[in-house]
C-alpha cells in the first residue's frame, strides 16, 4: 500500500485537499471555533501519513504544487485592500501606528519568553516570525538561521489559536470597530486571521490584508536588528 501511494506524485495535493474539505464540512456542520478546517487537515493528514509509512518528504512531492499557490494567494488580498483604499486614507496615521504596536509587541513578547525559558539563539530566530504569513516567514526564519519547520509551526499554531479565541477577545473587550478588529486579526493570526477578518466584513478584510504585508515587511527590518539579542 505504501509503495502504490507513494508512487502517485498527486497524493500529497489529494490527501491535502481531501483533509481541508472535510475540515470546512466539519465547521460548518458543528459551527465551532476549534474546528478550524486548516487544524482538521493537520489532525488528519499526519495519522495518515504514519499509518501508511510514507514520509514526510514523500508527501510533500505531490503537496508542493499547493505551496506554490501560497505567495500568488497572499498577494491576492491586496482587492479587497484596493476597495477600501480611501477608508484607509483617512485613517493612515492609526492603521501604521496600531500594526507598529502589534509587531513590537510580538518581538517583546517572543524576547520575553526566550529569556525565561532560557531558550537558545536558534529558538529565539525561529519564532520572531510566528505572527507574519508563512510565504514571509520562512524567509526571515532561514535567513536569520533558524529552523524553519519549527517556525512553520509556530506561524500555524499562532494563526488558529487567534482564529479560535478572536471572536470571545472582541467581545470581552467591546472591540467593535471594523479597522480595529481587521488590523488585530492580521497583526496577530496572518493570513488565517485574514480569512476570519473577510467573513466579519469587507472592511475588516481589507484592514487585515494591510496589516499582513505592512507587519511582514516591519519584521523583516526588525529581526535583523534585534536576531543577536539572544
Amino acid at each position: 500500500m505504501r509503495d502504490a501511494l507513494a508512487v502517485s506524485s498527486y497524493f500529497g495535493a489529494v490527501l491535502s485537499i481531501g483533509a481541508y474539505a472535510a475540515g470546512m464540512w466539519l465547521k460548518k456542520k458543528t459551527n465551532l471555533a476549534v474546528c478550524n478546517p486548516l487544524l482538521i487537515a493537520a489532525a488528519i493528514i499526519v495519522p495518515v501519513l504514519l499509518l501508511t509509512g510514507i514520509s514526510y518528504d514523500e508527501y510533500m512531492k505531490g503537496a508542493q504544487c499547493i505551496s506554490y499557490l501560497l505567495t500568488p494567494a497572499t498577494v491576492c488580498l491586496a482587492i479587497p485592500l484596493y476597495k477600501q483604499l480611501a477608508l484607509l486614507k483617512r485613517n493612515k496615521a492609526a492603521v501604521f501606528c496600531g500594526i507598529a504596536s502589534g509587531v513590537a509587541a510580538n518581538a517583546l513578547t517572543i524576547f520575553v519568553l526566550c529569556i525565561l525559558f532560557r531558550l537558545e539563539h536558534v529558538h529565539y530566530v525561529t519564532l520572531l516570525p510566528k505572527s507574519i504569513t508563512t510565504a514571509i516567514g520562512m524567509g526571515v526564519s532561514e535567513e536569520a538561521g533558524g529552523i524553519v519547520t519549527l517556525t512553520v509551526v509556530s506561524i500555524i499554531i499562532t494563526g488558529v489559536s487567534g482564529v479560535i479565541m478572536c471572536e470571545k477577545l472582541f467581545k470581552l473587550l467591546r472591540l467593535e470597530e471594523p479597522i480595529a478588529r481587521g488590523l488585530a486579526l492580521g497583526n496577530g493570526a496572518h493570513a488565517i486571521g485574514t480569512a476570519k477578518a473577510l467573513e466579519l466584513g469587507e472592511v475588516e478584510g481589507a484592514m487585515s490584508s494591510l496589516a499582513i504585508a505592512v507587519a511582514g515587511l516591519m519584521t523583516v527590518v526588525v529581526v535583523p536588528v534585534i536576531g543577536n539579542l539572544i
